[in-house]
């Protein structure tokens, strides 16, 4: 319970279980709630969750409102989606929307229309939790922790975030399992408790591949094999990332995708896994939740993707580059440019960056 005296808290309802609950929560706690939907597409699956949310607000007797974002998302999540496709990577358009939209421009959006609030709340899997720099010291470090339901955490998407946005958020189900969330859902009367869970890619209508013809020109170009002699012809690098197996459609495989040569636009295959196994990489863009770079060598666990096991790896800064360089202690399959690389100490989300490339 905050110490703030009658704290108002803006929820981020989606229409979904999690952020339901969470505002559901926050009530039986005594917070002032207000539920809030972004209105982020124009596909039918937001008319729809709009609805549900208005409906899960009226439920829970709280203030209920929409925002249109539809303009800010394209900019900051769409176009970004599919310039790194343009570039040859793959990138995670939910860490960007966490980031950009959720902590982001929804409290500036808030601000400018007047709307007061102590705490903006989402149905994240994740915890938070603070202590204080040094003994006697007035400013707080907060911290960011995985869930409890360690299936469902979600910490991965959130190493963006910096300390000014997290002393303003509140995680309400971070602590709880996916089955208990559930069984809250049915005692609280939330009427989306049997429904499905959340898309990771919500703006795209069927499938990626669909979502990037539609949107990106493709030229066809060469598949060339480890030794530089060309076996086949490609539909257009962005329906190919690192590791893909299916798809290829060449005889004689199974082939796997070693690399992208956006310039020649050429796509490098494998017919031997182990190729896809690297022990290095470096990362740009690195954000510190605590707002300090730690003292490097620095030893840590790392995910290069969002369901990939951690794995132990010691960072340092890479001389030629300047950039954070990761060092496995076993050698990771498929480490792919555009996707994030999260830093874990325990449970604790130390921050993470974006793969720029591997060696």
């Amino acid at each position: 319970m905050s110490k703030i005296k009658n704290p108002k808290v803006i929820v981020a309802i989606s229409g979904g279980i999690d952020s339901s609950v969470a505002a559901a929560l926050l009530k039986e706690k005594g917070y002032q709630v207000q539920g809030v939907f972004m209105k982020l597409c124009d596909l039918p699956r937001f008319k729809k969750a709009e609805k549900r949310a208005e409906r899960v607000a009226k439920v829970l007797g709280i203030p209920f409102l929409v925002l249109d974002l539809r303009r800010e998302f394209k900019k900051k999540v769409i176009d970004y989606f599919l310039k790194e496709y343009k570039a040859g990577t793959t990138p995670n358009p939910c860490v960007v929307c966490n980031k950009e939209i959720k902590f982001g421009i929804l409290l500036k959006k808030l601000k400018k229309l007047g709307i007061k609030f102590d705490f903006i709340a989402t149905g994240h899997y994740a915890r938070i939790s603070h202590l204080n720099f040094s003994a006697g010291a007035k400013k707080v470090k907060w911290r960011i922790l995985k869930a409890k339901d360690k299936e469902k955490d979600q910490t991965y998407f959130l190493w963006g975030l910096k300390q000014k946005q997290l002393k303003k958020v509140l995680f309400p189900i971070g602590g709880y399992t996916g089955r208990q969330v559930k069984s809250l859902a049915r005692k609280f009367n939330i009427p989306v408790y049997e429904g499905s869970s959340s898309q990771d890619v919500c703006f795209i209508p069927k499938t990626t591949s669909d979502f990037l013809r539609k949107n990106i020109k493709q030229k066809c170009g060469l598949i060339i094999d480890t030794k530089g002699r060309i076996i086949g012809q490609h539909q257009g690098l962005v329906f190919y990332t690192i590791g893909q197996r299916k798809g290829i459609k060449l005889g004689g495989g199974p082939y796997f995708v070693l690399a992208k040569d956006v310039k020649r636009n050429i796509l490098i295959v494998t017919k031997n896994e182990r190729d896809l196994a690297k022990k290095e990489l470096l990362a740009k863009g690195v954000n510190w939740i605590s707002g300090i770079v730690p003292k490097l060598p620095l030893k840590v666990k790392a995910k290069i993707r969002y369901r990939h096991k951690e794995a132990s790896t010691i960072i340092t800064k890479d001389k030629r580059t300047r950039r954070y360089k990761l060092r496995f202690q076993r050698p990771q399959r498929a480490i792919t440019p555009g996707q994030s690389v999260v830093f874990y100490q325990g449970d604790e989300l130390l921050g993470g960056g974006i793969i720029d490339r591997s060696y």
